[in-house]
């Protein structure tokens, strides 16, 4: 999926794309991942509970897998010139899970975002821990002004983020 989702971009067969890693309800089995539980044992339980309810060692397994994966793909945009800027470049990659940790964490969600569109500026954390203005909605927002998509609201928000 990921060698689609490269292709289907490079072509331009689209421009817009949503690549789910996991179903965070799901019954999603990794046996290509060596278990904790021993050697010859691969993760080969139901996600949603490893991913949900422990913090072990092959939760960050999974984890890291699924971040191999977004790696992989942006290495591949990077590679591909497009103009004077890369296909990772003229990009809006957004990355993120339903929880930060296990146990249904969900006060902090992790956002990573790849690639500029040619207009965000990149290499940055950006911390709305605390702030008033902190809903997805709004990045959403911000995001789709990039795109050049205009709307006054977008599910809970009617407004962006000002530092994107």
């Amino acid at each position: 999926m990921c060698d689609i989702l490269v292709l289907a971009f490079r072509t331009d067969t689209t421009r817009v794309c949503t690549l789910k890693l996991n179903n965070d309800h799901s019954s999603l089995r990794f046996p290509n991942l060596i278990s904790d539980r021993g050697p010859t044992q691969g993760i080969d339980y139901m996600i949603h509970h490893l991913l949900s309810h422990s913090n072990n060692g092959d939760w960050l397994k999974v984890n890291r897998f699924i971040t191999e994966q977004l790696a992989y793909i942006a290495g591949e945009l990077d590679r591909i010139q497009e103009g004077e800027r890369t296909l990772l470049d003229n990009s809006m990659i957004l990355f993120m899970s339903s929880m930060m940790t296990s146990n249904h964490n969900n006060d902090q969600l992790p956002v990573v975002m790849l690639g500029s569109g040619g207009q965000i500026k990149t290499g940055r954390v950006l911390d709305y821990l605390g702030k008033p203005n902190r809903k997805m909605c709004s990045l959403y927002l911000s995001l789709m002004d990039k795109a050049g998509v205009r709307l006054e609201s977008f599910g809970d928000s009617s407004e962006r983020l000002a530092e994107i």
